[in-house]
Formats: structure tokens, sequence, C-alpha cells
């Protein structure tokens, strides 16, 4: 009879109610990744304020990135668990981190600080999203991961802005002022956002075996669109401080990229609803390994124009890639929202690690060209990728 009362539960829930509560979870979802994604926004201020090279630049970002290939781990962590809390104190940790960006002294204490973002978004993201698919319909779980996906979209293009502007006015100490709204809106999530049960006992076997081609072909896809979106949010606005522009305005380079691609968030999960989601991601990798070398070789009125497309169709794969996760691992979708993301994008660090020792050597002009090629390669996993991957069949295995 308690298990009855229990399943029913969710259903009953007031569709206004259903809408707040996701509202609430893009909030957090903006103040997350706005924390933890802000630094590329800043990042020359930090190398010349640590005497660092530009080849530093690489490293740093894969510090900050590689703690999101913990996700499986967190994943399956809050899975087992459940409740809300894991996503939260993962928020918390991300704020903190960021917030402690700006007493930096030392390389060692900026690495450090680094893996803490690193670790707290690791924590967030598998757990927020399992939460957000199970509070929404089936026919409308792309929709409902896009207007999700909006909110840390919207906040990793608005932070390094906010951010850049308060190096510039007050000094990189100020950046404490950014934890404020997180530490704000903690209680708010505590008695509000949903939660999850627990699944602690009988815990359905993971069958690696049968999932390892198709998890294979979607971190490697995911992976190649991640160092896409990290090497271009990591070097254009150090190659435009180099070209003697000033530091907000590299700074609004990436803001425009992330803020517009919310246009790709909305439209990539509508989409691939609608059409398929083969077409989706093909789409949208062919068009990125276009856009990116375009980008590079404008100026002026162009260059933003160019920066906006550019967002759109990096992002417009997001939500597809995070429902064939949790698809992939019907036995654990918290652990495939880890894979499609975290160790995706755990990859991308490594490689955006790897093209920081080329930059001596090729440029950070070079390294962009070599980035739009890797998008070329996306395109062609994209092509390749198993049926049952781009089929809408996730709903009926899962069940």
């Amino acid at each position: 009879m308690s298990n009855a009362v229990s399943t029913s539960a969710p259903q009953s829930i007031a569709p206004t109610r259903k809408s707040s509560q996701l509202a609430l979870l893009s909030w957090a979802h903006f103040l997350n990744d706005g924390s933890a994604n802000y630094l590329p926004g800043i990042l020359p201020a930090i190398l010349i304020a640590l005497h660092e090279p530009v080849a530093a630049a690489g490293t740093l970002m894969a510090a900050l990135l590689i703690g999101q290939a913990l996700q499986p781990f967190t994943g399956s962590l809050s899975d087992r668990v459940g409740g809300r809390s894991v996503f939260i104190i993962g928020l918390a940790g991300s704020s903190i981190g960021g917030a402690l960006l700006g007493f930096s002294h030392s390389v060692w204490l900026l690495v450090l600080f680094l893996f803490m973002i690193g670790i707290g978004n690791a924590l967030f993201h598998p757990q927020a999203l399992a939460i957000v698919r199970s509070v929404v319909k089936q026919n409308q779980q792309g929709l409902s991961l896009s207007g999700f996906l909006v909110g840390g979209e919207l906040g990793r293009g608005v932070f390094p802005m906010l951010t850049s502007w308060i190096v510039v006015s007050l000094g990189l100490p100020y950046l404490w002022l950014m934890a404020i709204p997180t530490i704000i809106t903690v209680p708010f999530l505590f008695r509000y956002s949903p939660s999850l049960p627990s699944r602690r006992e009988a815990t359905p076997r993971i069958h690696w075996r049968s999932h390892m081609t198709p998890m294979l072909f979607l971190v490697g896809f995911a992976g190649l669109r991640s160092l896409m979106t990290y090497g271009v949010v990591t070097y254009m606005p150090v190659l435009w401080h180099e070209s003697g522009g000033t530091l907000v305005t590299g700074a609004s380079i990436i803001t425009t990229v992330l803020v517009v691609g919310i246009i790709g968030n909305l439209a990539g999960g509508h989409l691939a609803d609608r059409y398929g989601r083969r077409p989706m991601l093909v789409f949208s990798s062919l068009l990125s390994a276009i856009l990116l070398p375009l980008m590079t070789t404008t100026t002026g009125p162009m260059l933003w124009l160019f920066a906006g497309f550019l967002g759109i169709t990096l992002f417009s794969s997001a939500p597809v890639t995070v429902l064939i996760g949790q698809d992939t691992f019907p036995e654990n979708r918290s652990l495939g929202s880890g894979i499609a993301l975290g160790l995706a994008n755990g990859i991308g660090a490594l490689l955006v690690f790897a093209s920081g020792q080329l930059v001596r050597g090729v440029g950070i002009d070079g390294i962009l060209w070599g980035i739009a090629l890797c998008g070329g390669i996306a395109t062609l996993l994209a092509v390749l990728m198993p049926r049952s991957m781009t089929a809408h069949t996730g709903a009926n295995r899962a069940h």
C-alpha cells in the first residue's frame, strides 16, 4: 500500500509546482556553472598576476575541468544515496572554490582551488540531471533538459563578463562577491527542490559489456565536442588580449558564444524530439567545425556574428548527448549523465592540456584550427553511431 502511494505522489504534483521546481533547479545550474566556468574570463589577468606564460592557460583549464571526469562515480553515488544533498553540496563547493580564486598567490594554491571547483561541479550535475528527468513527462524530456541546461549555459556566459568587470574595477580578491547568490539559494534548495529515492537495495547490475560500444561512441563524440567548447573559451580571450584587446571585451566574446548558445540548447532538445537525434548531432558538429575557423579569422561585427552562431551549434548537441547517456545506462541514469557530461568533459580537459603544450610550436591560431579539425572527426562519429543510440528507444528500455 505504501509503495502505491509513493509511486503516485510525483504524478499528482501540480504543473505549476513542477515549473517552479524546474526554475529553481535551472537557477542553481546557473550559479553552479557560472562559478565553475568563469576562469577563462579572468585568465589573462591571472597569468599576469602569477607571472605565468600563455602556455600555462591550457594547464590551468585542465586543472579546472579534470574533476568533471569523476561524474560517473558521483553519479553512481548520488543514485545510491538519493535525496538532494549531493548536488547542493556540489553547488556550494563550486561557489566557494570560485570565490577563493582571488586569493591564489601561487600556482599550486590556484590549482588546489580549481580542483575544488571541479569536484563540486562533478557532484552537482548527475543528481541534478536525474532529478530534472524524474519530474517531467516522457514526451517533454528533451525540451525540459534543454531548459535546465539553459540555466547552466547562461551562467557560463554571464559570469566571465561579470568577473572580468570585478577584476578590472575592484581587483582579484573581490571575486568572493560572486558566492553571495549561492549562499542565499542553498536554504531554498534544501526546502523546495525535488528529491530522488534512494537505491541502496536491489540496485540493478550494469551490463558493461553490452554498453561498451555505445559508450565509446558517446564518449568519443562528446569528448571532442567538449574540446571544441573549452578550446574556444580558453584561447579566444587570450588571443584577443595578445592582439591588444581589453580583458572585459575578451570575456564578452565568451559571453556571446555561451549566452547565444542558449538558443542551441533549446532548439537542440526540441528538434531532436521531433526529427531525431542523429541529424541533430551531425548538423551541430559539422557547422561548429566550419564556424570556428571563420571566427578566428574575422574582426569587427562579423566576429560577434560568428561567435553567436558557433555558440548555437556547439550547444545544440548537449541535451541530445545527455539523453543518449541516460538511455545507454537505463540501470543508472545518474551514471549515464555522468559519462555523457563528466567523463567526456574530463577527456576534453586532457585534450585542452595537451593543446597547451603545443602553443609554443603552432601558436594559438594553429591550436584553434586543429580544434576545428576535431569537429570534423566528431561529425564522422555521429554518422557512424549505432542506430540504437540515436533512436527514441530510451523510454522503453528504461521500463
